[in-house]
């Protein structure tokens, strides 16, 4: 999943975008849905309009938070278990959270998260490649699914998320962890004037 916001504070902005393709447990895509979300142009930074794509004449007709809320709870599977993933996925967690709340109705994803940027550093200690960044457009550069930069919106992002996800999954080999960890210091050894 991905969402576009007005800003980086839940408390301060609200949710302009939201998509969501849903998986099964082998990544296998079940259903996808995207939507614009009627936000309060107050509650719209300079610069989240900027990154998200964010036009109050674009966004008039845009459903409310409460619409398309239940319109994503009605999305996922019926007595399944739903763990949110995504890039950074605590942030849209986060604002989702929030807005479920206000609008009283049931949260309908499990505690848990799965994240992208924690599965790309995983691959780079196992793969011995370093990173310098742990964001979507490092990793999905690394995987070689882009050139460039990538318009940010939400089901661009949660596309190219899938994707990139099921490219590093893919390059997870098991090896022995001697091959890969530092070596442990021995805490056993006697200190002398202790």
């Amino acid at each position: 999943m991905d969402c576009e916001f007005g800003g980086l504070d839940p408390e301060l902005h609200d949710i302009t975008e939201i998509a969501a393709i849903v998986t099964d447990y082998r990544l296998a895509e079940l259903a996808r849905a995207e939507w614009k979300v009627r936000a309060r142009a107050e509650r719209i930074s300079e610069e989240g309009a900027a990154i998200g794509g964010y036009d109050e004449e674009a966004w008039k007709d845009a459903p409310p938070l409460r619409q398309v809320l239940q319109e994503l709870s009605d999305l996922m599977p019926a007595n399944a278990l739903v763990v949110p993933a995504g890039q950074n996925v605590r942030m849209d967690v986060a604002f989702l959270e929030r807005g479920y709340r206000n609008c009283e109705i049931p949260f309908p994803f499990d505690y848990h998260v799965i994240d992208l940027a924690t599965l790309f550093y995983s691959w780079s200690l196992i793969s011995g490649e370093q990173v310098s960044a742990l964001s979507l457009r490092q990793a999905a550069l690394t995987a070689g699914l882009i050139e460039n930069a990538i318009p940010h919106r939400a089901m661009a992002d949660a596309e190219l998320t899938l994707e990139t996800f099921r490219h590093f999954i893919g390059r997870l080999a098991l090896r022995e962890p001697a091959d890969w960890l530092p070596e442990a210091k021995d805490c056993t050894a006697e200190t002398s004037g202790g």
